[in-house]
């Protein structure tokens, strides 16, 4: 007897296992710059309200990512910024160190000691310790572009801020701009406003930054013992038509004064290069 040949059975159709949503790129980017952010924005409060008191340290890269819930690529990323604002520093195979009070000085623009102290809220002071007339050596006169046989004016000042010392500043003069500086007050606080009045104008400055053993000098205007280490800022300043007007000498002790600089890949010699050859 015939028989019904046999059907296989109905399956079902196989269907994908369901998958998260992915989450566009530039989303996780603007997620993790929100993360640092507010990272960095919550340690650089309890920086300033003394959480971590002067000189402290900050906890690990660990602790701190297990504390905020992020990675610890997020936290070096908050790291870098309170480190670019001057309130922490490192070195290789410690902890970031608090700096305290120090107060940040931005070389993005152009400011004398005196407006730099008002912006901060401090109050500057300058107390002229000597200023002398001399033939320029070999070094100021490169820095100021003068001819062999030119004097120079040099003086030493004591800088303070809300009355503390923090700074000995040595500054070189060409003859034009230190006859003036020769007839101001010793106590005046700011020679630049002053030099601007007689229309000699402070626009452009080459800064270099490195670490000086404290001299004799440093140790009887600042207070502090000879050899200990300050904080050097050397700058040559130049006037709109590119002629030196000054070439200085600052020397901080440490703790009192951070510097900060902002770089763009943007403006960057390379980058440009990069974009004319595309």
């Amino acid at each position: 007897m015939a028989t019904e040949p046999q059907r296989p059975a109905a399956t079902e159709p196989q269907r994908p296992a369901a998958t998260e949503p992915q989450r566009p790129a530039a989303t996780e980017e603007r997620t993790s710059g929100a993360l640092y952010r507010k990272v960095a924005a919550d340690l650089r409060e309890a920086i300033t309200t003394g959480a971590y008191g002067e000189a402290g340290r900050l906890p690990a890269e660990g602790a701190l990512a297990e504390q905020y819930g992020v990675s610890r690529g997020t936290v070096r990323q908050a790291l870098a910024v309170l480190r670019s604002d001057g309130l922490v520093t490192s070195r290789r195979g410690t902890r970031r160190v608090v700096l305290g009070g120090a107060r940040v000085q931005s070389f993005s623009e152009l400011l004398s000691f005196t407006h730099w102290a008002y912006s901060m809220g401090e109050e500057p002071g300058g107390i002229l310790d000597s200023l002398v007339r001399r033939p320029a050596d070999a070094a100021e006169r490169e820095q100021l572009r003068l001819e062999p046989g030119a004097e120079v004016y040099v003086t030493v000042r004591l800088r303070t801020l809300s009355g503390t010392p923090v700074m000995v500043e040595r500054t070189v003069y060409p003859p034009r701009v230190g006859e003036i500086v020769a007839e101001l007050p010793p106590d005046v606080v700011s020679h630049t406003e002053v030099l601007r009045e007689h229309g000699i104008l402070f626009t452009d400055a080459d800064h270099t930054i490195d670490i000086v053993a404290a001299n004799a000098e440093d140790t009887r205007l600042l207070g502090c013992r000879r050899g200990s280490p300050l904080l050097r800022e050397r700058r040559r300043t130049t006037d709109p038509t590119g002629t030196p007007v000054e070439w200085s000498q600052d020397r901080y002790l440490p703790g009192t004064v951070a510097f900060s600089v902002h770089n763009s890949l943007a403006t960057s010699a390379l980058s440009r290069h990069a974009r004319e050859m595309d």
